[in-house]
């Protein structure tokens, strides 16, 4: 038997009532289904090659073959500006608009690009290499220590720079707070929360997010504004719990 949906009113009436029914307290472990997700929406590097290779034209295949070559002849740093480094600055020109972030992601890959060649080519790059460097740190970066640029990121009003900073990455390393402050900056700048990578996991059971939600809701209603839909599919998913894996206390890890 189905039962009826619970209106948006009354899921956020009942969030600020109970926000301490549901609790989260951080980083969690990745499930099959988490990583089932993140890999139908973020494509992987052989998938991102594939597409392009499909999709450019010979003349741009030529071109990215030819960078990812050299990339790979002169990785790293060297010098004012790497060879590759310039590649990913003709990338827009050579492969157009919709190809250009998929093979400047190849190039700092077949760079061998490191968090500190990441961290020069973000804060000295356009906005579009930015946001490639966003969308290249889960294949190129295993720790936390590329997240300053993430941080940074969520500062901007720059929606496409904000889609990217929610990616696999952030999904992976942001602590608890700044990751439920990144949901709220997508709901405010129109950044649809299905760009926000392993969003169900990570809102599982999240009783703070659930208050913030709610709170920022009352603040639409009493504005007399609407309240996204976007906001209630998150609050929603802050209502259910991930089951615990054997053996596991706390299946939401601890937050620091």
């Amino acid at each position: 038997m189905s039962h009826p949906r619970t209106t948006p009113t009354a899921r956020t009436e009942r969030a600020q009532d109970a926000p301490s029914a549901r609790t989260h307290t951080g980083e969690n472990t990745p499930d099959a289904t988490a990583t089932a997700t993140a890999t139908a929406t973020h494509p992987s590097l052989t998938d991102l090659r594939h597409h392009l290779t499909a999709h450019l034209d010979p003349p741009a295949r030529a071109w990215l073959d030819h960078a990812l070559d050299e990339a790979a002849a002169h990785p790293g740093l060297h010098g004012p500006i790497s060879v590759w480094e310039l590649r990913l600055a003709e990338a827009g020109r050579r492969c157009g608009p919709a190809h250009a972030d998929a093979a400047r992601v190849l190039i700092l890959d077949a760079a061998r690009a490191d968090t500190d060649a990441l961290t020069r080519v973000y804060f000295q790059g356009t906005a579009d290499e930015r946001r490639a460097v966003l969308h290249a740190l889960p294949h190129l970066v295993s720790g936390p220590g590329a997240l300053p640029l993430i941080e940074d990121a969520l500062r901007t009003n720059d929606t496409r720079l904000l889609s990217a900073a929610v990616g696999p990455y952030t999904a992976r390393h942001l602590a608890a707070h700044a990751w439920r402050h990144a949901v709220l900056k997508c709901l405010f700048t129109g950044v649809p929360v299905d760009h926000v990578a392993d969003l169900p996991r990570r809102a599982s059971g999240d009783g703070e997010l659930a208050r913030m939600l709610a709170d920022y809701a009352a603040e639409r209603t009493a504005a007399g504004r609407s309240v996204p839909e976007d906001l209630c599919r998150v609050l929603d998913l802050t209502e259910s719990v991930t089951p615990a894996a054997p053996g596991t206390d706390h299946p939401h890890g601890k937050e620091s």
